[in-house]
């Protein structure tokens, strides 16, 4: 039963991931024929074409590699400074360009002068290559709302778990590892258990600022820049107590920010001495807008790790070297995921909210990746016409003769570079992903 389960995670996951391919392409797709483009093919996946259909002038279909899409423009570049698509040459970046220019004429038919993408302004030319992204950018919005506000977030809150009866610092791994530490009385008691904080309360306020169940990192915070008396309000059997603590410093773990740890990481900060419990919080609306932003920052970061991650993966591959929790994942790695979700004894509802929760965080990535400012990604092709509407208003300002159409081909090589090392790069996270893969359990 447990392999079914795990099975069936993978499926749902790829029916998931080509729902969001396509959901892609569709805003390219609308955008284009919004603009009277011409699009001959759009595909779903990578590779060999195990299904297709004519409808109008565009084929639709679905490839045999679920590794992205795309849809087939006409005049995606514009022609060469002689006029010609194509003329080859003997260089191999100029063979780059040529290449790139003769595929944005294929399947060119009389009257498609008109309907090509470069003769569009460069705000339609931006509009339909951000569609694509924004439509991962949407369906993570929505997939990110339901799971917050409608199963929501398993979480530390703000209802104490366990009270610590003495302090010692978190750099003390061995004390930390003892068995009864506190029972030398070596280290003093803490402000918590003497100010009479049980387990089950619920900080309802610290120092008169309110807090509600979900809003850990907030109390923690306040926790931590204070030393000395407290006033900690708590609900107790449906009674609201005022407790007297006097808080002390010691050295605990850094926080994210966000209610986590950074492991190995120690400040000197304020001290209470509780754990607080976790359990399952719906957000309301703006909660979850806030989590959501906290989510796309940490999106941002992530993206601009990457580089970093590179020698723990070889490592993790070639080494033997423990896969870290953090470390990227592709398309087989987040598949394993949920196959591991499907197959744990968790109630079905909780599935349900990891699995949306993964799709969420994929299509968020696929938009910030697909931002980035290069070719051949969408967000190249944006700063394309971007870059070609700043030159054409400069000559118009200064009344200089209009400098045509930007021609992004000329970037091909780069293009090319950028292409070579994303695929050196997902080659080393699937190899990972295989030999190496991280683990829910």
């Amino acid at each position: 039963m447990t392999g079914l389960m795990w099975g069936l995670g993978i499926a749902v996951f790829l029916v998931g991931l080509l729902f969001s391919i396509a959901w892609h392409e569709l805003g390219h797709l609308s955008t284009a024929k919004l603009f009277k483009i011409r699009v001959p093919q759009y595909m779903v996946g990578f590779g060999a074409t195990i299904w297709s259909r004519h409808k109008g002038e565009t084929e639709y279909g679905i490839k045999a590699i679920p590794l992205g899409g795309y849809i087939r423009m006409i005049g995606m570049f514009p022609p060469g400074d002689d006029g010609r698509v194509a003329a080859r040459s003997t260089s191999p970046f100029r063979g780059m360009i040529e290449d790139a220019r003769s595929a944005a004429y294929e399947e060119l038919k009389p009257g498609d002068e008109t309907r090509m993408f470069y003769t569009r302004k460069p705000w339609k030319r931006v509009i339909v290559m951000f569609a694509g992204p924004f439509m991962n950018l949407i369906l993570a919005f929505v997939l990110f709302l339901t799971v917050l506000m409608g199963f929501g977030l398993q979480m530390q809150t703000t209802t104490v778990g366990e009270v610590s009866d003495c302090v010692i610092s978190q750099s003390d791994t061995a004390a930390l590892k003892a068995k009864d530490p506190c029972a030398s009385k070596k280290y003093p008691e803490t402000p918590a258990k003497k100010a009479g904080l049980r387990a089950g309360d619920r900080i309802v306020a610290f120092n008169g600022v309110r807090v509600d169940d979900s809003q850990w990192s907030v109390l923690q915070q306040e926790i931590r820049k204070t030393t000395g008396p407290a006033t900690v309000t708590v609900l107790r059997d449906g009674r609201t107590i005022d407790l007297r603590a006097d808080l002390i410093e010691n050295k605990v773990t850094k926080t994210d920010g966000n209610g986590g740890y950074t492991e190995g990481q120690y400040v000197t900060a304020g001290f209470l001495g509780f754990t607080p419990a976790s359990g399952v919080i719906r957000l309301d609306f703006a909660q979850s807008i806030d989590r959501m932003g906290e989510m796309a920052q940490s999106g941002v970061e992530s993206l601009a790790a990457l580089p970093s991650k590179v020698p723990d993966l070889w490592n993790a591959v070639f080494n033997g070297a423990e896969r870290k929790q953090d470390s990227p994942v592709g398309m087989i790695g987040a598949a394993r995921i949920g196959g591991e979700v499907f197959a744990m004894d968790i109630p079905a509802t909780w599935r349900v909210a990891f699995f949306l929760n993964l799709l969420a965080g994929i299509n968020l990535s696929l938009f910030l990746f697909n931002m980035l400012p290069l070719l051949p990604l969408d967000g190249g092709h944006i700063a394309g016409a971007l870059w070609e509407s700043v030159r054409r208003t400069v000559a118009r300002i200064f009344r200089r003769p209009d400098p045509g159409p930007f021609d992004v081909a000329k970037l091909m090589p780069v293009a090319y570079v950028v292409a070579g090392i994303f695929i050196c790069f997902t080659a080393l996270v699937m190899a990972a992903d295989l030999i190496n893969p991280v683990r829910l359990t």
